[in-house]
Order: C-alpha cells, then sequence, then structure tokens
C-alpha cells in the first residue's frame, strides 16, 4: 500500500516509516521539509493522491492551550478534507491514553477535538492511544522544574518505548480500520515523580525530583486512574531500565 505519514520526519514518524518500509509498503514522510505544510493546506493534494492510508502522528509545535488547539483543529480539518478529495481509506491518528479523564490541561482538550473530528469526518480510521515515552522524561522533568527541584505527582504512569509506539502504529495502518480506538502502553508501572527521578538520575543530572500531589501536569492534575491503560490494551516488552542502559 501506499501509506502517507504526516509528521514522518519526526521521533515516531520516523520509525513508523522504516517499519512499513520493512514489510513492503510504500511509506511516503509528509511534513513541511517534504513539501507539504497541513496548517495551510499546501501539498496535501499531491502528497495523498494514490494513497490508500494517511498516518497523522504530527505534533504543536507550540503547547500553549490557544495555539495547540488551533494547531489540531486547522490541522486535522485539512488532512481530512483532503483525505476525502483523494479517496483514501484509511485514517490513522496517534492520540494519548487517558484525554478524556484530564481535560483541564489544554493538550489533553485539543487531542480530543481532533478525535472528534475524526470520529464525525466519515473516514475510515483508527486511534493509537499511547502512554507516555520513555524518550520525554527529561522533558517533563524540565516542565516541572523550580530552580534545582522538579516537583511532580505521584500519579501512576505505564510508559513505553518510542520504538514500540511506532511499531503498533505501523501495525494498526497496515490492517483494516477499527473505526475505534486501541489503547498501548509499557509493561511497567510506577508514579510519575519516580519515572523521572530514575531517568535524571541515570543520565546524570543533579535535579531533586520531589512527590508533590499538588503539582501540575502540563496543566492539569492526574488521579490513580488518569494516565494509565486499561485493562484491554496491548502493553510493550521494553522495561524501563532496559531502555536506559540502551542509551548509552
Amino acid at each position: 500500500m501506499k501509506i502517507v505519514v504526516i509528521g514522518g520526519t519526526g521521533l515516531i514518524g520516523r520509525q513508523v516509516i522504516e517499519r512499513l518500509t520493512e514489510h513492503g509498503h510504500n511509506a511516503v514522510a509528509a511534513a513541511p521539509s517534504t513539501g507539504v505544510d497541513t496548517i495551510a493546506g499546501t501539498g496535501l493534494s499531491e502528497a495523498f493522491a494514490g494513497a490508500d492510508v494517511v498516518v497523522d502522528v504530527s505534533n504543536s509545535p507550540d503547547f500553549s492551550d490557544d495555539a495547540v488547539m488551533d494547531f489540531f483543529r486547522t490541522s486535522t480539518t485539512n488532512v481530512l478534507a483532503a483525505e476525502k478529495e483523494a479517496g483514501v481509506g484509511h485514517h490513522v491518528a496517534l492520540s494519548i491514553v487517558g484525554i478524556e479523564r484530564m481535560l483541564e490541561a489544554g493538550y489533553f482538550r485539543a487531542k480530543q477535538a481532533q478525535e472528534r473530528l475524526i470520529r464525525s469526518s466519515g473516514v475510515p480510521y483508527s486511534i493509537v492511544h499511547a502512554t507516555q515515552f520513555f524518550e520525554f522524561a527529561r522533558g517533563i522533568g524540565d516542565s516541572a522544574t523550580d530552580g534545582d527541584i522538579v516537583r511532580l505527582p505521584s500519579a501512576p504512569v505505564q510508559p513505553m518505548a518510542s520504538s514500540e509506539v511506532a511499531a503498533a502504529v505501523a501495525k494498526t495502518a497496515a490492517a483494516a480500520p477499527l473505526d475505534g480506538d486501541r489503547e498501548i502502553g509499557g509493561p511497567e508501572r510506577f508514579g510519575l515523580d519516580e519515572f523521572v527521578r530514575r531517568a535524571l538520575r541515570f543520565f546524570g543530572d543533579p535535579r531533586e525530583v520531589v512527590a508533590d500531589e499538588e503539582a501540575g501536569y502540563f496543566g492539569g492534575h492526574p488521579g490513580p486512574d488518569t494516565l494509565v491503560p486499561g485493562p484491554g490494551a496491548d502493553l510493550g516488552t521494553i522495561r524501563f531500565a532496559e531502555w536506559l542502559e540502551a542509551q548509552r
């Protein structure tokens, strides 16, 4: 199949293309650097010509509430319209586990708006809900830093390697549309504060991570079930310690 990957030059997109190519598909990266601008709507018709599937793993360059909402609404609207025009038979989007459980967070509200557009578009679709990536642990720490202290709640998380996220997205893209959702997560569960603490310690970062239940997480306050997948989720096999060792 011809499968177009929006955000195909990013962390997940590159790996999705590699996986699809290994399995004999014609996987094409769509990004500003390849002449596709989903906000302006330019290059979409050309990229989608003859495409069987479009995978959207793009992300907003600005995470402020208004900017991220505008990005996902505008980009998704333009992509879906171009898919209809080109006769694309399957739209695959990467989203987040628990977005409906923490809507005080602007990023989560924006992803929910994106999902609503997809579900109501009439284009057959699959939405993959993933937990946090191992690769984002230090970035989460940066977002919660005050001086030399990182304050994060101890809400449970079940993070996973980006390679396993990409594998799940590629597998979903190569299959028939779900017209529904699929949840994926990592094999281990621990507190958000512990997740970041272990990463910073491994990389020799001197900042102290403090468990603070009043601390926010990207504008929200996760509870005991907010950021973890449900019982029917597909779980990866790469453990955090194993992934950290591979970073050496």
